[in-house]
């Protein structure tokens, strides 16, 4: 198992945690002195509460929960989020309301997931052209229409 150094640095933060044995992802939770309410189509920053020291060769990934987006709307506006492994700074969370309502978010509020992830570097090779595919340059829900 991949050892990850983290740093809480608001004594009432929580720390991500897998909420069963088989979870992809950690649930991530709202490090907050006072309620969060994001208003219909606003955004707010929400804080964590820890910073992460990630190996090289490494990204965290904050995606949206679930029950959050079915039930009320709640998602982050660039997911997945990517967290470098440079990074020291607190991981914090975009949050966006697509619903009709405001939605409060509390201290302690799991509001996003986390996947650490193993990230390939490349180098790009540059040339005159690309070799052939059935798909081509079919995209953007061409795949399965039966379209060439």
């Amino acid at each position: 198992m991949l050892k990850v150094k983290i740093v809480r640095l608001n004594k009432q933060a929580s720390l991500p945690v897998y909420a069963t044995a088989h979870a992809a992802g950690m649930d991530i939770s709202a490090c907050i002195e006072a309620p969060i309410t994001i208003q219909p189509s606003t955004t707010a920053l929400i804080p964590s509460g820890f910073a992460l020291e990630l190996p090289e060769g490494y990204e965290a990934q904050l995606r949206p929960r679930s029950g959050l987006a079915l039930r009320s709307m709640i998602s982050l506006p660039n997911t997945p989020a990517t967290i470098d492994a440079d990074y020291r700074g607190e991981v914090k969370v975009i949050l966006i309301n697509y619903g009709k309502e405001p939605f409060l978010v509390s201290h302690g509020d799991r509001i996003a997931q986390m996947v650490v992830a193993k990230v390939e570097a490349v180098r790009f090779e540059e040339v005159e052209e690309l070799g052939s595919t059935v798909r081509g340059e079919g995209g953007f829900g061409h795949t399965g229409t039966g379209r060439q």
